[in-house]
């Protein structure tokens, strides 16, 4: 049983394709127009989790063929006098709950959630290019729209109480550190792993997990203590190389709250520079776990 809270900051970038597009615009990536910023939803993020548990061969509930939850549960063999533990012990449900895991609640609200990630940098959208399709019956015609460059920040979360309150019949079945320890890896390899035509191109950057004192323990957004200098125009950015983080104010930050930190689990991709050795500044106060 795990007993502490976690806060989780992550930051990928995405080159020449698609973050996460939307059905309701012609799959054009998501966008706060009046910011010019770049968005992915929650959902996307955690597909990208479920799809590499899946490659590693871990059972989840919400497969992408699955059409319900009544479905699902019956192709698990799950009904209200059996196997209902099947259901709790699936990673995703672990991680994220699941509406109507069985029959006997509405819903599991997962421990493990994800606010909207959205771009540090404001971001254009390509011109879309017109791409065909080759079928039997003939060819079929749609468009093609990706960013240029976008910055991504995730902001999330781990609530140690949530995942206590995951029990049936007196057995706990909620997360346990093996668990958060494939949530860590999941974050660093998912997004590469999903090698599709619209989202190859994306690189996992920077993850830091805050682990709390208890589960009393919770911080604000991480993302509001960082910012992005480019040393190129907004309109011309283009790589990874031509940004620097500045971490400053999240060093400062971390260290004010240093009474309610246990430890900070941390890492750097090697083209990523920062304004100063995060690793160097925190070690001092917290215990540091390179992942």
């Amino acid at each position: 049983m795990i007993t502490k809270n976690s806060e989780i900051l992550f930051i990928y970038d995405a080159k020449q394709c698609n973050p996460n597009g939307d059905m309701d615009n012609e799959n054009k990536p998501r966008m706060d127009y009046d910011t010019n910023t770049n968005l992915v939803s929650d959902v996307r993020i955690k597909r990208y989790i479920r799809d590499y548990a899946v490659m590693l061969d871990k059972e989840i509930f919400i497969t992408n063929e699955a059409k319900d939850a009544k479905g699902r549960l019956k192709d698990l063999g799950v009904s209200k006098s059996k196997n209902i533990e099947r259901v709790y012990n699936l990673i995703d449900v672990k991680l994220f709950g699941a509406v109507t895991a069985n029959e006997n609640a509405d819903s599991l609200t997962g421990p493990v959630q994800f606010n909207w990630a959205y771009s540090l940098n404001p971001v254009e959208i390509q011109d879309s290019s017109t791409i065909t399709s080759s079928f039997s019956s003939g060819e079929g015609i749609g468009k093609d729209f990706r960013v240029n460059y976008s910055l991504l920040a995730v902001n999330g979360s781990i609530n140690a109480k949530v995942a206590q309150s995951y029990t049936y019949e007196d057995k706990y079945y909620g997360l346990e550190e093996e668990d958060i320890n494939f949530l860590d890896d999941a974050m660093l390899n998912a997004i590469q792993a999903n090698r599709t035509r619209s989202k190859i191109g994306q690189t996992p950057r920077f993850y830091l997990r805050v682990e709390g004192k208890d589960s009393t323990v919770f911080l604000n957004d991480l993302r509001e203590y960082i910012d992005y200098v480019s040393s190129v125009s907004d309109e011309k950015l283009r790589s990874i190389k031509e940004i620097t983080l500045d971490v400053s104010k999240l060093v400062k930050y971390l260290k004010i709250n240093k009474n309610k930190i246990s430890k900070v689990h941390y890492w750097k991709d090697m083209n990523l520079k920062l304004s100063e050795d995060l690793k160097k500044s925190l070690e001092s106060e917290f215990e540091i776990i390179s992942l």
